[in-house]
């Protein structure tokens, strides 16, 4: 008896429509074996289509419940990323017509017609929930930006540089105030990027939603600085400090940012504690590390990380924004200096023996969120603390140095990072170390005296503490 031929099964076809029947068709590759009389073999049985009965055709229209996924979303919650998304929402609508207001009651720009030697620049709609510290809506923000990438140098800008203020700064001038028993203020200024002055001729098209009528095919001629440009920051700080300066506040020569003025407070409180508590959260949540298991301890006694430890990230991308999320962390956490000092050497090629590292960092920091700094009011004095690990690279032999600058019992400045040369020996190590030390020394020295504090410093010099053996 010949033997069977194997069967050819094709794909199911389903018809989406309910008049017509779903069939599932098994097709021979070859006419099928009969017998001496013409009739099938015994094996081999007549192959019938199968009928196949949807839940839509009996009448069954209820979702399975296995794929019944709904999710309720609080659209206002979520931040649009264009006009069109926006304009849905009241919330939303009610924010761009608060900034339009404000952009006209500024006088921000005037319509005038185009010619086409203007160089046009469009903008977009910006929107943010802006947060209280413990997570809840503030308010519902809208803000109207410039693409300046679109700005040409010498045509509609020149000059962008805008100073930026230093952490150790801060730290300082909050460390005075505790210890000074002087009153603190945190003051916002709202639309601050529209009221810098232009000394350029820029135009932009007119923004989505709020076409002049009268004149549609009309530019805006900018008037006063707008968010987007590059000078916008640059012209900001001049009309800001050109105003502190005329109530009488004096500029430091330390740091540009910082305006000083002389005049008699009274207590308001004894102690302030700064801390990132809630970026720390938000920073575990998006890293999904929100559930994850608290450990005490940052690095493991002893590991050195090396550039060939471990096989290459698989998404060096979203190591390098953990990690740059990190970095901003450190602000108020002198704890996790050297740490991440250490996986930010990584960046260019980042490994799986690395991001276990940032993931144990995560997980520290999982224990420890809510840590800062404290500040309390003592003595007005100034000790630093200086450190280095000769030769502590594994790849290059590099040293780490390390600082930590207290004013009274508060830590007001610290840093911790490669030695730019190789040392020769661990007492050179120290010796670089000591020097960056003093020169931080004496920057806060200056500072100081620009801040009209007259502290008795003596030269410099070092005490040298070792372990016993």
């Amino acid at each position: 008896m010949a033997n069977p031929m194997p069967l050819q099964i094709s794909r199911p076809t389903i018809s989406s429509s309910h008049e017509q029947e779903a069939v599932l068709v098994l097709e021979l590759n070859q006419s099928v074996p009969t017998d001496t009389h013409g009739a099938l073999s015994s094996n081999q049985q007549s192959i019938q289509p199968q009928r196949i009965t949807t839940r839509s055709q009996s009448g069954i229209h209820k979702c399975n419940p296995k794929y019944a996924l709904h999710v309720d979303i609080d659209h206002s919650l979520v931040e649009p990323t264009c006009y069109s998304q926006a304009f849905k929402q009241h919330e939303w609508r009610n924010a761009m017509v608060q900034e339009f207001n404000a952009l006209q009651r500024c006088g921000t720009w005037k319509l005038v017609p185009y010619h086409p030697q203007m160089n046009l620049l469009p903008n977009k709609w910006v929107f943010k929930l802006k947060q209280r510290a413990d997570g809840s809506i503030e308010r519902y923000k809208a803000r109207l930006v410039a693409n300046g990438f679109h700005q040409k140098p010498g045509i509609d800008y020149t000059e962008s540089f805008s100073p930026v203020v230093k952490h150790s700064t801060i730290r300082l001038v909050l460390s005075l105030a505790v210890s000074k028993q002087c009153p603190i203020r945190q003051l916002d200024v709202q639309n601050a990027f529209l009221h810098g002055f232009l000394n350029e001729d820029v135009y932009m098209r007119q923004p989505a939603g709020f076409v002049d009528e009268q004149y549609p095919n009309y530019v805006c001629k900018l008037q006063w600085s707008i968010y987007g440009l590059k000078q916008a920051h640059r012209a900001w700080f001049h009309r800001f400090s050109e105003f502190l300066l005329q109530l009488g506040f004096e500029a430091s020569t330390c740091d540009y940012s910082l305006f000083v003025y002389n005049h008699k407070v009274q207590y308001m409180n004894d102690q302030m504690h700064l801390s990132q508590a809630k970026y720390a959260l938000d920073l575990l949540k998006h890293t999904n590390f929100l559930d994850a298991k608290p450990i005490s301890t940052l690095v493991p006694c002893g590991q050195k990380l090396s550039a060939y430890d471990g096989e290459p990230h698989d998404s060096p991308d979203l190591y390098r924004s953990v990690v740059g999320a990190l970095q901003y962390l450190t602000i108020t956490r002198p704890d996790l200096s050297y740490a991440v000092n250490q996986v930010c050497q990584f960046m260019h090629s980042p490994t799986t023996t690395h991001w276990t590292v940032v993931k144990r960092i995560l997980r520290y920091v999982k224990a420890t969120y809510n840590h800062g700094l404290l500040y309390k009011p003592g003595l007005s004095h100034i000790t630093a603390f200086s450190d280095a690990d000769y030769a502590g690279n594994p790849d290059t032999r590099h040293s780490t140095r390390g600082f930590c600058i207290y004013f009274s019992s508060n830590l007001v400045s610290w840093s911790s990072k490669k030695h730019k040369t190789v040392s020769r020996s661990s007492f050179e190590a120290e010796y670089r170390q000591l020097a960056y030390t003093a020169a931080e020394l004496s920057w806060l020295k200056s500072l100081f005296r620009d801040l009209k504090l007259h502290l008795f410093v003596r030269p410099f010099g070092a005490t040298i503490s070792r372990p016993l053996p």
